[in-house]
């Protein structure tokens, strides 16, 4: 074994050797080649730097840097979707409370309203069952044991009553007797003489009283209305 190494390093140097030699002295900087030519330069030189070797390392580190920045890329992509996905949602979920919030909202005020007109309806209803039960009792009196003076008192009384609870709840009377006419409440039904000129335009019969609830206008009052008339002037005597 010792013997074959020893015989392969001799052929090895051997080469390196033979190369040596056949390779021509480098010429001196002021020494030129005969002919004027620049000095021989050695392939074997000339290759050392391994342009083909470092060109490929510089592309494979052209490659090898793209897909670490088309990663980064990707990176930042996927996370401003994620974001922008995480806000969509929390905006959805914002806009699905709101609307069940505002839909609460209506329906707990319609409650309230309807509560609240059902509690005034039974108000105004309490104080008319008190006029119905004195109504109830004129009706069930015996009339050969009353006067017709003590029932036109009686129904008198249930009538300034019923009124009262009428203005308990708001309602408040339109009685435009001697009143200018006013159309907006009041109703013309008739046209009447008028007494006087100043008379002219007033109110000079109510048929019929109106009713306001809180300032609206429930019905109007029917009236008859005066109207002036000029008198013809006398006719001269025929002499």
């Amino acid at each position: 074994m010792l013997v074959f190494d020893h015989n392969l390093r001799t052929q090895q140097s051997g080469v390196t050797s033979v190369r040596r030699k056949d390779k021509p002295a480098a010429a001196s900087p002021g020494e030129q080649a005969p002919g004027g030519a620049p000095p021989p330069v050695d392939q074997a030189d000339a290759d050392s730097g391994f342009p083909e070797d470092q060109a490929g390392e510089q592309g494979a580190a052209a490659e090898s840097g793209a897909p670490a920045g088309g990663s980064a890329l990707a990176e930042s992509l996927d996370a401003a979707v994620q974001r922008l996905e995480d806000q969509v949602a929390e905006w959805k979920d914002r806009a699905l409370r709101a609307a069940a919030d505002l839909d609460n909202y209506r329906r707990r005020a319609i409650r309230e309203r309807d509560e609240a007109s059902g509690r005034g309806q039974a108000e105004v209803l309490n104080r008319i069952l008190e006029v119905v039960d004195d109504l109830a009792r004129v009706a069930h009196l015996d009339p050969g044991q009353t006067k017709a003076e003590a029932l036109h008192d009686g129904m008198l009384a249930i009538e300034r009553k019923f009124q009262r609870a009428l203005e308990g709840a708001g309602v408040e009377r339109i009685d435009p007797a001697g009143a200018p006419f006013d159309p907006t409440a009041h109703e013309a039904v008739t046209m009447l003489p008028a007494p006087a000129a100043e008379a002219d335009g007033t109110v000079g019969a109510v048929f019929q009283q109106g009713y306001r609830l809180r300032g609206t206008l429930l019905r109007p009052a029917r009236v008859a209305v005066y109207k002036w008339t000029e008198p013809a002037p006398a006719a001269d005597p025929v002499p």
